[in-house]
């Protein structure tokens, strides 16, 4: 079965052909960065990252892109609180902090919480001010092609044009009369309430840094436009998949769609939406007070748990956390986990010689992450009874294909990780171990060598295996002991 897709411009599952055989080119959206990231964030992180995986494993050479917005409204606002008098400081923004510093590191708070839960990096990260050229020639290409305009108040603003682009509204299905008014700049200078800015005038309280020249005066890019521009500079003028949460496919991801085929690129061949995270039912809010961030996730699981956790629901379907949530996702990967020590690592299998068909038929249907969980954990039972049995062959084999399954799934950690309390278990045994020792150095210097040897022949039943060095005694675990 070949992969297909859910792609939300046609509301259809599709079989999946990149444009060029053997890549494929995939773009999602990344951070705003005017703060911390919220588990949302990091589970369309999770989400893209298990996608380009099970890519690379059938064989594809993916080029991935993840932008940065690294100058927005919010971020030169929270800046600027920053200088006001009576600001109160905090630790995640301190006093007097430039737009840019404040930007940048939100940036590496993003890249630790995605690294956290084991998101590769993407091939480029492109930063928004680092593309400035690249914006400002495709909104020449849209002025050119009569579907933007400079507004008419002297502001500097240049707008993108909705009422001329006959296709706008179709990833989302909507019509133009049915649209919430953009919120960009002064309405005064908009042709249409629904126009939205490409470019957007400085303004006199924006700080001199937050400002680049243009052929329509010195301003920053709008949000929507930076997502193509980075994209096709990267990616081609068209490429193969576009992605991002829920709540970005209106406005922005319909507003980059219309300015993009309005320049005349063929832009995203499949859109692919990730659903939201809400808290026992209710979409999280920072007014209600139950956001869960990713530091608030790590001190009740582990990271391998955590990715567990994010990555278990269908990629389109919402995701529910409850405070049992994560105790449920440490149990589970515990499960794998003992099956894997019990089974031990002594095999020489490929991944395609053992990966379940059930586990590839669930990931190519379009992604079916809950069904190819069942398969493994199927694969763990089973595992765990040739275990039982006595069926080495057939426990190796069941646990090729277990490592197999994580490595898709992003769960790398369980390969090395130890049974529970095992670190604690060593260190006990150490410490019995050097008393025996201990004891028998004293019988040596007391002459009492029939103690000495008997300790030595003790330790010996036991697994330990005793070397006199001219340093002292060392000990060591003989094959097939404890």
């Amino acid at each position: 079965m070949a992969l297909r897709l859910y792609d939300t411009k046609t509301a259809a599952i599709r079989d999946f052909e990149p444009l060029q055989p053997g890549q494929v080119s995939l773009y999602y959206c990344g951070a705003t960065v005017q703060g911390a990231p919220h588990v949302g964030h990091i589970r369309s992180g999770v989400v893209f990252d298990i996608l380009t995986r099970w890519l690379e494993y059938t064989g594809y050479r993916v080029t991935s892109v993840r932008n940065v917005t690294d100058v927005d409204d919010k971020i030169l606002q929270k800046a600027a609180a920053s200088y006001a008098p009576g600001f109160e400081p905090s630790e995640d923004y301190p006093a007097e902090e430039p737009w840019f510093a404040l930007a940048y590191r939100f940036e590496q708070v993003f890249n630790a919480a995605y690294g956290a839960v084991g998101v590769s990096r993407p091939t480029y990260e492109p930063r928004a001010t680092g593309h400035i050229t690249e914006m400002h020639a495709l909104i020449q290409r849209l002025i050119d092609a009569g579907h933007a305009y400079p507004a008419t108040d002297d502001s500097g603003d240049v707008y993108f044009d909705v009422r001329s682009w006959q296709r706008y509204g179709e990833l989302t299905h909507q019509s133009v009369e049915d649209m919430q008014d953009a919120p960009d700049a002064d309405p005064r200078g908009k042709r249409d309430r629904r126009d939205f800015a490409l470019w957007k005038g400085d303004k006199p309280d924006d700080p001199t840094t937050a400002a680049w020249d243009s052929p329509w005066g010195r301003g920053r890019p709008g949000w929507h436009l930076e997502c193509s521009a980075m994209s096709t500079k990267y990616l081609g003028s068209t490429f193969d998949i576009h992605g991002g949460g829920l709540d970005l496919r209106f406005p922005h991801h319909e507003n980059e769609l219309a300015q993009s085929a309005a320049a005349g690129d063929g832009f995203a061949r499949f859109w692919l939406h990730n659903g939201m995270v809400t808290y026992e039912g209710e979409k999280m809010s920072k007014s209600i007070g139950n956001i869960i961030t990713p530091e608030e996730m790590h001190a009740v699981a582990r990271p391998v748990a955590v990715r567990y956790y994010l990555g278990q629901a269908h990629y389109r379907s919402q995701l529910d956390y409850k405070p049992g949530s994560l105790p449920e996702a440490e149990a589970a990967v515990e499960r794998i986990e003992n099956f894997l020590n019990r089974a031990g690592a002594d095999y020489e299998y490929t991944a395609a010689e053992v990966m379940p068909d059930a586990f590839v038929a669930a990931m190519n249907d379009d992604l079916n992450v809950p069904a190819a969980l069942a398969v493994l954990h199927e694969t763990v039972r089973t595992g765990n009874s040739a275990l039982d049995a006595g069926d080495d062959d057939a426990a190796v084999r069941h646990a090729a294909a277990v490592q197999a399954m994580i490595t898709v799934l992003g769960l790398e950690e369980l390969r090395a990780a130890e049974p529970a309390g095992a670190a604690a278990a060593e260190e006990a045994l150490a410490n019995l171990v050097q008393q025996q020792l201990d004891a028998r150095a004293e019988a040596k210097a007391a002459k009492d060598f029939d103690t000495a040897d008997a300790l030595r022949s003790r330790l010996a039943a036991a697994g330990i295996e005793v070397e006199d060095t001219p340093q002292g005694a060392t000990w060591s675990l003989t094959k097939g002991g404890v």
